[in-house]
């Protein structure tokens, strides 16, 4: 009967979502290559109006549809009733390519289930791609324009693996040096991409992405998205991401290659 009524609320979740998707795209592409004004916030992160707007219009929709869910925004922070679910939210994840322009940011959108996430899209509102993941179901992807399809590379060894990290700069003292001793055992490292390298890593394109500072809402939305294209998304560790996770992010499209890179990433 609970798993029903759990299947009943990831139904009408998914419609909802697909919603918040929609009236963030609309609100997200015309402040796209203009002239914003970019504010610091307390990590120093840029932070435009199209980030407030986009994420106050997901919240009403959020709001009305659901108001017995509880919500977490990079931008406004927690509201709602505390309880199993949780909306997590990060309206235009990769700030700093939208503000120069580049279309590799997304907008974030996922469900946590008793702390963990069970629906996520990643939602590109320029290209119109969306990666749309439901614990349990195989990923979608939805792109009128652009080639892919659902399903990680199951690249035979590590040396032939494509890393992937969004910047040097995401990286502490601490994790610095055992990125760089990963980099020693594959094929190449591409710097860029935000979650839209999730995205293309959940299509085959990328093997590996080795990401640290993450907060859920950076990554959230990704973990039903790779786990239902084939792949694993954990911490440093291998441990599975939680809301209390230490920031590191893990995804791998092959899931045999994973001890390996965990073991590389123990160590400088």
């Amino acid at each position: 009967m609970k798993e029903n009524m759990t299947q009943t609320v990831l139904n009408k979740a998914l419609a909802v979502a697909e919603a918040c998707a929609d009236a963030a795209r609309r609100t997200v592409i015309p402040h796209f290559r203009t002239s914003l004004q970019a504010d610091a916030k307390s990590d120093d992160s840029p932070v435009t109006v199209a980030d407030r707007a986009a994420e106050k219009v997901m919240r009403s929709i959020l709001e009305e549809a659901l108001p017995d869910h509880a919500i977490l925004g990079e931008e406004s922070g927690m509201s709602g009733h505390e309880g199993d679910w949780l909306w997590v939210l990060d309206p235009i994840d990769g700030t700093r390519a939208f503000l120069t322009g580049r279309p590799t940011f997304g907008t974030l959108i996922s469900l946590f289930h008793n702390g963990r996430p069970v629906l996520g899209l990643i939602d590109q509102p320029l290209t119109g791609e969306r990666w749309i993941g439901v614990k349990g179901q195989k990923t979608r992807f939805v792109s009128d324009r652009l080639p892919g399809k659902i399903g990680t590379r199951l690249c035979p060894g590590l040396k032939e693996a494509e890393l992937s990290c969004t910047s040097p700069e995401i990286m502490t003292p601490t994790h610095t040096p055992r990125f760089t001793n990963l980099q020693k055992h594959v094929r190449r490292t591409s710097w860029g991409g935000d979650c839209y390298a999730y995205g293309l890593l959940a299509l085959g394109q990328i093997d590996v992405i080795a990401e640290c500072t993450m907060n859920p809402w950076d990554w959230g939305a990704l973990v039903p998205v790779i786990e239902g294209a084939g792949g694993s998304i954990t911490d440093w560790q291998g441990q599975p991401l939680r809301l209390d996770s230490d920031g590191t992010v893990l995804a791998c499209g092959n899931p045999a290659l994973l001890t390996e890179i965990v073991s590389h990433l123990s160590h400088p």
